[in-house]
C-alpha cells in the first residue's frame, strides 16, 4: 500500500479545504519561517517523512540554518532558539499532544507572553492544519518527495 495517495485522490473536496486553511495561514500574522519551523517540529513528532522533507527543504530554502534544523528535535537543550520561537515550539508540541498531556498552562502562558491572541490563534490553526496532513500521510504511507541532487 506504500505511497498511496487515497484520501487526496478520492476526496479532493476535503483536501481543498485543508489547502485553504493553508492559503489564510500564508497571509496570516505569523512569519513564514516561523510556521515552517513549527510544522517541522510537529512532522517529526508524528514521524511524518513527507512532511519532514517538505518543510525541512523549504527551510533551507528560506535560508535556515543547517544546524538549527538538526538540532530541532533538541530544542529545548539548545541555545539557537530565540524566546518567541520556543514559546511557539512548546504550544505545538502541547497541542500535538493533547491527548496525552492536555495543553498545560505553563504553554498557554508562555504563548500568551509572546504572541498577540490573533498569533495564538493563527499558529493553533498551523499546528491543527499540519497535524491533520501528517496523519494522513502516515497514515496512506504517502513517501517523501524524491531527494533533488546537492548543487
Amino acid at each position: 500500500m506504500s505511497g498511496v495517495r487515497i484520501p487526496f485522490e478520492t476526496a479532493p473536496e476535503a483536501r481543498d479545504a485543508l489547502r485553504c486553511l493553508e492559503k489564510y495561514l500564508a497571509r496570516a500574522s505569523l512569519p513564514r519561517e516561523l510556521l515552517e519551523l513549527v510544522k517541522l517540529r510537529v512532522s517529526m513528532l508524528n514521524g511524518c517523512a513527507f512532511c519532514v522533507n517538505m518543510h525541512w527543504t523549504n527551510l533551507r530554502a528560506a535560508g535556515e540554518s543547517e544546524q538549527r534544523l538538526y538540532s530541532l528535535a533538541a530544542w529545548r537543550e539548545q541555545s539557537g532558539y530565540s524566546p518567541r520561537e520556543r514559546a511557539a515550539l512548546a504550544w505545538a508540541e502541547s497541542i500535538t499532544h493533547v491527548a496525552e498531556t492536555g495543553v498545560p498552562d505553563a504553554a498557554f502562558a508562555e504563548v500568551s507572553a509572546h504572541f498577540s491572541s490573533k498569533e495564538i490563534a493563527d499558529l493553533s490553526y498551523a499546528i491543527a492544519v499540519i497535524n491533520a496532513w501528517n496523519r494522513l500521510c502516515v497514515a496512506f504511507r504517502i513517501p517523501p518527495e524524491p531527494s533533488k541532487p546537492e548543487r
